[in-house]
């Protein structure tokens, strides 16, 4: 079944197009710009051309995915197979299925948005042109990684995001900006180099990089000794993309320094490449390998659960000075730690788990690190303390739709029932509590009530984040001030033109401690609601992502056999 009914050929071009016109729109930004679309202003012109492009990019994601076939989400659809460097018998092999395609709109999506929040809150650092232009090549090499079927060619495109990523937090970033891109690219490049002997190791052994190919042969062409060889290798550069601990050192410091989309991208997309690469090579390619290591693969993720919740309480309790772009980021890191459980069981229901876990993760992550960009503008800070304030009214009473989106998406990742990020999290338990054959239950048993463990403790640091942030923290009326206690206008109140537009007047006497921030401008509504809409929607109508992703899996995990 398909929603519109288009040609194999119209499909491919389609992929094709989504893969290719996001560098060709960049080194298009790099141009000047035609007399007549400089605009009032000639950094717009630039902008404007980044809403356009990753525009057009989303809509044929969009179109892709009407045409595709929902009926078989197993079969590769949209593919291309060229030769392209016939010695090595590397080819440009592109394709989609149930497991790639909910990605790759993720993908579009979350980087039309960023575009569309930056034309309008540009980050502050050098010229527009290259902000553009870096994140296009941004998008065009993480929708590369989700298309194509050829390991070098993956291995390429996994290594594309990381130099415009750096820019973006080393140039447009804040405090710290430069250390944390230098780490972010050690840390990614040290594990990319062992990653790529592991890939090459597969491809020469098996005598073919054709990812389909491998996954259909499922490992009967490697020995164990390769299959946990290459796991290892090729494990250890996805583990530190994904990140799981203790190679996730890196996760806080960049998202800290990083711009507002900087960390949207990172959180949203990037992360996801490390777990994509699992369950696409490893799972299939490499399955006695991954059983050996499954268990270690297990007990870091519910490691990681567990200490991204007590870092996050950490950050959060009063007085601690915790930053809330870092506490969400280390909340990325328990929450991509049951993506990998989910990956460790090695059975259907735990990978639709942690996949689903993928999308749900992107979507509420973005969502939470755009909010927590604009609670950055208006107060000028991160820090919760800061943000807690003495008032009493903090969020609630000063930016109350910003204050309640954040309370929702606070609680959407916290794990509701009924909005997405909690199916994502109860597969992946569900799948560990009857793993694979060949491990072991009572281990992988324990790592679930370690995981359902950490589902406590992400409720505990989230509900103390909207507790503190949007409803504030009292404090004795004798600390205020005379020039406190007397009642301010908009025109003389402290906010008034520090978040890029003057405050409002608030009546009677909260005016006096509770002078008013913006509320949700049109440009944040437009980039925000599409992400709290599809969290709503994943979690009321979990079979739509479900039906995708499930016979694509059980046909991985069964060796390309139906």
């Amino acid at each position: 079944m398909t929603v519109i009914d288009i040609s194999p050929s119209v499909m491919q071009f389609l992929l094709a197009f989504i893969v290719v016109a996001p560098l060709l729109g960049a080194l298009a930004a790099l141009l000047p710009a035609p007399p007549g679309l400089k605009g009032k202003n000639p950094d717009q012109a630039v902008l404007r051309h980044g809403v356009t492009v990753t525009g057009a990019v989303l809509l044929a994601a969009i179109v892709l995915a009407a045409g595709f076939d929902h009926d078989h989400p197993a079969t590769m659809q949209a593919t291309t197979d060229i030769s392209w460097i016939p010695a090595l018998d590397v080819r440009i092999h592109l394709g989609i299925d149930g497991i790639s395609l909910p990605l790759l709109v993720l993908t579009a999506l979350l980087t039309f948005l960023c575009a569309l929040y930056s034309y309008f809150k540009l980050p502050a650092g050098p010229s527009p042109k290259a902000f553009v232009a870096l994140v296009l090549v941004l998008e065009s090499g993480t929708l590369a990684t989700f298309a194509v079927l050829d390991l070098l060619l993956f291995f390429l495109a996994f290594e594309m995001v990381l130099i415009p990523m750096y820019f973006l937090i080393n140039r447009w970033g804040g405090d710290q900006r430069q250390a944390a891109a230098w780490k972010f690219i050690l840390y990614t490049l040290l594990g990319s180099v062992v990653m790529l002997l592991g890939l090459l190791l597969i491809g020469l052994k098996s005598g073919t990089f054709d990812m389909v190919a491998l996954a259909t042969d499922n490992g009967r062409g490697l020995t164990t000794s390769v299959q946990v060889i290459a796991v290892l290798a090729i494990g250890l550069g996805l583990a530190v993309k994904t990140p799981m601990w203790p190679l996730h050192s890196w996760l806080p410091d960049a998202h800290t320094a990083a711009p507002t989309v900087g960390s949207v991208l990172l959180a949203g997309v990037l992360l996801k490449m490390g777990t994509y690469g699992f369950v696409r090579i490893l799972l299939p390619v490499a399955p006695d390998g991954m059983r050996t290591f499954a268990p270690y693969l297990a007990a870091f993720a519910v490691v990681g659960i567990v200490y991204g919740s007590l870092a996050c309480l950490a950050l959060a309790r009063s007085g601690a000075k915790g930053d809330l772009k870092r506490l969400i980021a280390y909340s990325s890191v328990g929450h991509m730690g049951f993506v990998l459980l989910g990956i460790a069981t090695m059975t259907p229901t735990g990978v639709n788990g942690a996949l689903f876990a993928n999308i749900a993760h992107g979507l509420i992550t973005g969502l939470l690190f755009f909010l927590v960009g604009a609670i950055k503008d208006r107060y000028g800070t991160a820090d919760l303390d800061t943000l807690a304030g003495a008032t009493g009214a903090a969020l609630y009473g000063r930016a109350p739709r910003l204050g309640a989106l954040l309370a929702f998406a606070a609680v959407a990742s916290l794990g509701l029932p009924g909005l997405a990020g909690f199916w994502g999290e109860m597969l992946t338990l569900f799948g560990a509590y009857s793993p694979a054959e060949g491990l072991s239950r009572p281990a992988f048993r324990t790592f679930m009530a370690i995981g359902a463990f950490g589902t406590l403790l992400t409720a505990a640091y989230m509900l103390i984040v909207v507790r503190r942030v949007c409803m504030g923290e009292h404090a004795p009326h004798s600390r205020l001030s005379p020039d406190e206690q007397a009642p301010r206008t908009a025109d003389d109140s402290p906010q008034s033109g520090a978040a890029g537009s003057p405050s409002s007047e608030s009546a009677g006497p909260r005016s006096a401690t509770t002078p008013q921030l913006a509320d949700i401008h049109p440009y944040e509504a437009a980039a925000w609601t599409p992400l709290a809409a599809l969290t709503v929607v994943a979690g009321l109508w979990p079979a739509v992502l479900l039906g995708l992703t499930d016979p694509a899996v059980q046909q991985l995990l069964a060796g390309g056999k139906s």
